[in-house]
């Protein structure tokens, strides 16, 4: 299940403006990375990149390579809807769909890859993913109720749970926990800590204690200033890039001097 990821000389464009320049970074499979950084620096532009939602923009398009399970998903002929199949996305807002209940929200990215499945195989399915988001026990005597009638950090998991029914490699969370309240983050961190046993993580957030707390490696992305392009400035291991970090911009950002 599980991929690395190894980007090399990655370059992110939005039309002329290049937005995010010489990216070279390997995640591991089976781990959770973190990207932190101001506002405005590319760190989600990057993450968008690992599925190419970052093209579904107008003009906008990536020079490099991303190599996932030994393929280059910039390659000639890749399919991008294929990419994203295997490299699933949590969106910043849970954005299940409205007028589907939470069994179908569930099974949706399966009936859009034109899966016909049997009734047992999709209950099993619905069971397995909502297990696995934490979600099972709550939610298990409304399946037919809508999912937009479930508090925030339960759609949230719910859109996890729809995430990985189309069992992809790789799972991107662009800040999950930033529309939840304290108790829905941290059910969804303990949450990020068990799905990391079967998929690679890749997580934006603003959160600097949520970084510490649920990863295994930090990147720090910076922007030398407006029209810039933003930079991955340091990556290691996350105890390290927060208590000994080797450049000094990472530590004024993570010490709150800017940012």
């Amino acid at each position: 299940m599980s991929k690395s990821i190894d980007v090399k000389d990655l370059n992110i464009y939005y039309g002329d403006f290049l937005a995010v320049k010489d990216v070279d970074v390997f995640i591991e499979p089976r781990s959770v990375t973190a990207l932190i950084g101001p506002s405005g620096c590319g760190k989600s532009t990057f993450l968008r990149s690992l599925n190419r939602m970052h093209e579904v923009i107008p003009g906008a398009y990536c020079q490099g390579n991303v190599t996932i399970d030994e393929q280059n998903i910039y390659g000639k002929g890749v399919d991008p809807v294929q990419v994203r199949r295997k490299v699933g996305m949590v969106f910043q807002k849970p954005n299940p769909f409205p007028t589907m209940s939470i069994y179908e929200n569930v099974i949706a990215g399966q009936r859009l890859n034109n899966r016909r499945m049997k009734k047992s195989d999709s209950d099993d399915l619905v069971e397995s993913s909502l297990r696995g988001a934490n979600l099972w026990n709550e939610v298990k005597d409304r399946l037919d109720k809508p999912g937009s009638g479930l508090s925030g950090g339960q759609q949230q998991r719910l859109c996890i749970a729809r995430t990985i029914a189309v069992k992809p490699d790789v799972v991107l969370m662009d800040e999950p926990c930033s529309a939840l309240d304290p108790i829905s983050t941290l059910a969804v961190e303990d949450l990020i800590g068990e799905l990391k046993e079967n998929y690679t993580i890749v997580i934006v957030t603003h959160n600097m204690q949520q970084a510490a707390r649920v990863s295994d490696k930090t990147g720090f992305f910076n922007i030398e200033g407006t029209g810039k392009p933003g930079q991955l400035v340091e990556f290691d291991d996350t105890t390290k890039v927060f208590n000994n970090p080797t450049q000094k911009a990472t530590e004024d950002y993570i010490s709150g001097r800017f940012g």
